[in-house]
């Protein structure tokens, strides 16, 4: 990138935040923190009001604003593939007011990108997977949620654990939402359980923002998505398949841990790394008389174990 094209870049992300950091700046265009300050202050020789210091941050003097940015045709593409997926992977709320926006991201196109979104519109598609559940009757609540987390705000909510199967009412600090394995979830404080618990978005039957703001200044979303990752107990599984019903494994390996696959012979070797042998072991047994469990044992006598136990209860079924 060419210093006035980072000159620019430069100053369209300080409209975007209240303050940002050099730090930030120089990671985003590989460059050193001595050349952001000189950059700075190119812009403010050019008349930018920037408040700031070097070390602390930048912003822009309240009130000030460029005309209309122009996008490039590869940047109004990825606001058309963002758009794709917000209409499948979010709810009715987040949809509309993403939809908006994008109208007004679409009013500053020139004619020739208009013509290249009305065009690209109708080759790019986010289609989901016909065999997982469908989410059409899912009670979404993210812009609430959101609303919330901007407002330090406590949420009240019924909730239905599909763990222990039992419904609750309680009241929650929202600290953030992640999706994961076609759901979104919340992580929030919970002042029922006093402690920090995720919810599954889908299983909210009624949320409330209630108005009550907390003061407690909770760790950050990224902090409690790393902490549960290294909470699983991950173990390693290798299994070999027939090559033939590989592709009737599809996208569900992944939610078994799948890593990695080569070739072994006349089938194919599959590895995995596991948080629930008991799992993976019934999802197993759908294609069992064409695979083998090369390791862990473990596995091996769990499956045996339990096809005992299938034996079993067909024949006490025949006695009956």
């Amino acid at each position: 990138m060419n210093r006035i094209d980072r000159l620019t870049a430069i100053l369209i992300q300080l409209q975007s935040r209240r303050v940002v950091k050099a730090q930030d700046m120089a990671d985003r265009f590989e460059i050193s923190l001595r050349t952001v300050y000189r950059d700075i202050r190119s812009l403010e020789e050019a008349g930018v009001p920037i408040l700031g210091e070097a070390g602390v941050g930048y912003s822009l003097m309240e009130g000030y604003r460029l005309p209309p940015v122009m996008f490039s045709m590869e940047e109004a593409t990825a606001f058309l593939t963002a758009e794709k997926l917000v209409e499948k992977l979010t709810d009715a709320s987040t949809r509309n007011s993403y939809q908006s926006a994008m109208y007004k991201v679409k009013a500053v196109l020139r004619s020739t990108e208009k013509d290249h979104m009305e065009i690209m519109e109708q080759h790019i598609q986010v289609v989901e997977n016909a065999y997982l559940p469908d989410r059409a009757g899912d009670i979404m609540v993210l812009q609430d949620i959101l609303k919330a987390i901007g407002q330090k705000s406590v949420l009240a909510m019924d909730y239905f654990s599909e763990y222990n199967q039992q419904r609750s009412s309680r009241e929650v600090e929202p600290v953030g939402i992640f999706y994961r394995g076609h759901y979104w979830y919340l992580i929030a404080y919970c002042r029922l359980r006093q402690d920090y618990r995720h919810f599954k978005a889908k299983s909210i039957s009624r949320l409330k923002i209630t108005g009550i703001t907390f003061e407690k200044t909770h760790p950050s979303l990224g902090s409690f998505l790393t902490k549960m990752s290294k909470e699983k107990d991950l173990q390693k599984v290798v299994i070999r398949i027939d090559r033939e019903i590989l592709k009737y494994l599809g996208d569900e390996k992944y939610y078994h841990g799948f890593v990695s696959q080569k070739e072994s012979g006349n089938g194919i070797e599959l590895t995995f790394l596991s948080s629930s042998l008991t799992g993976l072991s019934r999802w197993f047994l759908m294609f069992g008389d064409q695979a083998d469990v090369l390791q862990p044992a473990s596995l091996r006598e769990l499956i045996k174990q339990q096809m005992e136990e299938i034996k079993l209860r067909m024949i006490n079924y025949e006695l009956r």
